[in-house]
Parts: C-alpha cells; structure tokens; sequence
C-alpha cells in the first residue's frame, strides 16, 4: 500500500504537466506499449513547449526509479518512450524487454513488440482461446469498442504518429459535464461532521452494540432454561 501511494504524486504530476483531468481518462491500462506512449508524449510535449521539438536536447534527466524493479518493467517502458521522444536519458538495454544476458546482446524485434503491444494481443489471444468467459470480461471495453487482438499494432502506430504531429493538449466538448458527475460520487465526502456529530454517532453505534449484546445474552438464558 505504502509502494501504490508513493505512484500517485508522480501520476497526478504527469496529468496536471499534460493538461489532462482525472475525470477527462476513461480507462487505464497497464501495458508496456501504454506505458511507452506516455512518456513518449510527455516528452513531444515538453520539447514542443521549450521550442525544441525539431531538436535534441542533450540535458540529462536520470529516472527516478523504485527500489522495486525489474526487466521490462513499466517504468523502463516510460523512460524509453522519453528518450525516443528526443530527451536524453542515459540507460542500459538490460532493462528491456528481449535482452539476452547470456548472449548480453538486445532483440530489436521482441522490444518492438512490446512497444507496439504485439504482448497484449498475444495474451488476449491466449485468453480468449483458454477462458472466453474472462475474456470477454476483462477486455469488455475494448470489445465495446471494436478493439480486437488484431488491432493492437495499428492503434500504437497511429497513436505514436498522432504524437509526432501535435503533442500538444486541446480542450474537447465533452458528451457530459465530468466535472458535474464526479461530484455526484464525492458527495458524502464533502458533508463534513462537526465534532459533536462525530461524538454521537459514536455513543449510537456503542448503544446498538451493546443492544444486540443484550438481546444475545437473553436469548442464550432462555436457550438454557
């Protein structure tokens, strides 16, 4: 828990440099090609910002790692995305996806995979095969959407390209006024309690406790009798 909290600063940090709203991300997906992208538009939008899109910039950002890593984890699959995004990023190709430490050589093609998702249509199509039930379940979202196995390369190819010709943040119409719908579901988080409150609905649980500890008693004495 203490490990999940410590990823909400820099999550929170990433949307607000984006221009993105908590309630403007439908879905969050945990995959190497996601991760990848993401760093490879922070990076597009902050060369953009600076005037140095068409350039690289020899400024040297090391990544802010966890103590709890390994190969081809998440983390790594964002900081190649921001180097490839143009920011220079000092790091080793053992922490990829498709390094050989035996050989101590890099699979081009297996860290293409990754980038391009070409993984997660493999498990989609290993799913689908082995428990269609939990498939359809756990990628209903993107069945919604007409997503398939299939699809995953061209999404990421499209998705790097539209990248490359604006990173930049736009405003869009919303369908609903997010911000309206999101306070529908905080709305017992924004009643608060005066310390008196508190104290009564302390002293009301004790009593209905001590009430069914009451009637537990008697039932028993009867039980007895």
């Amino acid at each position: 828990m203490n490990f999940f909290r410590k990823t909400m600063k820099p999550v929170e940090q990433v949307l607000k440099d984006a221009g993105v709203k908590k309630d403007e991300v439908d879905e969050v997906v945990l995959v190497g090609g996601s991760a990848y992208a993401t760093g490879f538009l922070c990076a597009r939008r902050a060369l953009t910002k600076l005037g140095l899109a068409d350039k690289r910039s020899t400024r040297r950002m090391h990544p802010a790692l966890s103590n709890a890593t390994s190969t081809g984890s998440l983390v790594f699959g964002a900081m190649k995305g921001v180097s490839d995004g143009g920011i220079f990023i000092p790091y080793s190709e053992k922490c990829f996806p498709g390094y050989d430490p035996e050989a101590k050589t890099l699979d081009a093609e297996v860290l293409k995979k990754y980038i391009f998702g070409g993984h997660v249509a493999e498990y989609m199509e290993s799913l689908e095969e082995e428990d269609d039930e939990r498939f359809k379940k756990q990628f209903a979202m993107y069945l919604a959407n007409g997503v398939g196995s299939e699809d995953m390369e061209e999404i990421h190819t499209n998705a790097y390209a539209a990248i490359r010709e604006d990173p930049m943040f736009k405003l869009t119409e919303k369908s609903k006024d997010w911000e309206v719908e999101s306070l529908k579901h905080k709305t017992h988080r924004l009643t608060h309690l005066t310390h008196e409150q508190r104290i009564e609905n302390i002293q009301t649980k004790i009593k209905t406790f001590q009430a069914g500890r009451s009637a537990e008693a008697e039932i028993n004495e009867d039980e007895e009798e």
